[in-house]
């Protein structure tokens, strides 16, 4: 397969717009498998010296250890070629690395407390915010506030159409989720992430990419670890992918937000 065709094709969309920004991945005329994302680790910041090497699954020794504990263990990714799920899996390693070490962590400690099968609420948890997650950052004012609130209650239309200006200044969105960019390369209506929100300081989209990465990754640490957040019943809430600004063509226009088969209304709590 002729993976850079396939790449090209959907640029346009901003998560993996910023990708190519970011790693200038269109230099590669055939899969970055392992050794191209071992490659990549040249654009991320000298600071950071601590991600795993990627390592071709068929070139590992046969273990019946779980893949995270492979990861902790062994301090390897494995890897398997030719495919989107875990090429994007090693970009957000590189992108945001100690949310991904501590996300590992966690699954290590619940595997040796409770045993690698059934998984726990909170595994359960890490691998939903691991395939899924989107981070929303907010620039600290009432208004957007109140406009993380209202994405919590589902006011779509006021989110993403009547404050649509915000998005890409005091708003900023980061896909998490790598299952989210694999899809992202087939999009369809329906397409549903899993976000959280983190408040930035003014001027952090004037920041470089990298710098905000680092931020990013940095918060999220803290939030996941001094709110015990995985630990919670139910602590992401829905997010219609295809609704962020920039994301897809067709949110350019208002009555796109008018599918409420898609943009669905807050369920009212049963009694």
């Amino acid at each position: 397969m002729f993976w850079l065709e396939d790449w090209i094709k959907q640029l346009p969309m901003l998560p993996l717009q910023q990708l190519e920004d970011n790693f200038k991945l269109t230099q590669f005329s055939d899969w970055p498998n392992a050794a191209g994302l071992n490659l990549l680790k040249k654009y991320i910041p000298n600071t950071i010296t601590d991600i795993p090497e990627f390592v071709c699954q068929s070139e590992l020794v046969a273990t019946d250890k779980y893949y995270e504990q492979i990861i902790y263990e062994q301090g390897v990714i494995p890897t398997r070629p030719n495919g989107w799920h875990d090429f994007f899996n090693g970009l957000i390693w590189l992108q945001f690395p100690k949310t991904k070490r501590l996300l590992n962590k966690l699954h290590i400690v619940d595997i040796n407390r409770c045993g690698v099968s059934p998984r726990t609420l909170r595994r359960n948890n890490l691998t939903h915010f691991d395939e899924c997650g989107v981070v929303i950052t907010y620039q600290a004012s009432t208004l957007n506030e109140e406009l993380i609130a209202a994405l919590k209650s589902h006011q779509w239309y006021r989110v993403f159409v009547e404050n649509r200006q915000k998005w890409g200044k005091e708003l900023n969105s980061f896909m998490f989720g790598h299952a989210n960019l694999e899809m992202l390369l087939q999009p369809f209506i329906g397409l549903t992430g899993k976000w959280l929100a983190l408040e930035v300081e003014p001027g952090f989209e004037l920041q470089p990419y990298q710098q905000q990465l680092l931020e990013v990754d940095e918060k999220l640490v803290s939030i996941i670890e001094n709110h015990n957040l995985f630990s919670q019943k139910k602590p992401l809430s829905p997010l219609p992918l295809l609704g962020i600004p920039k994301v897809w063509d067709a949110n350019a226009e208002p009555r796109f937000y008018e599918n409420t088969d898609y943009f669905r209304p807050k369920p009212k709590t049963l009694k």
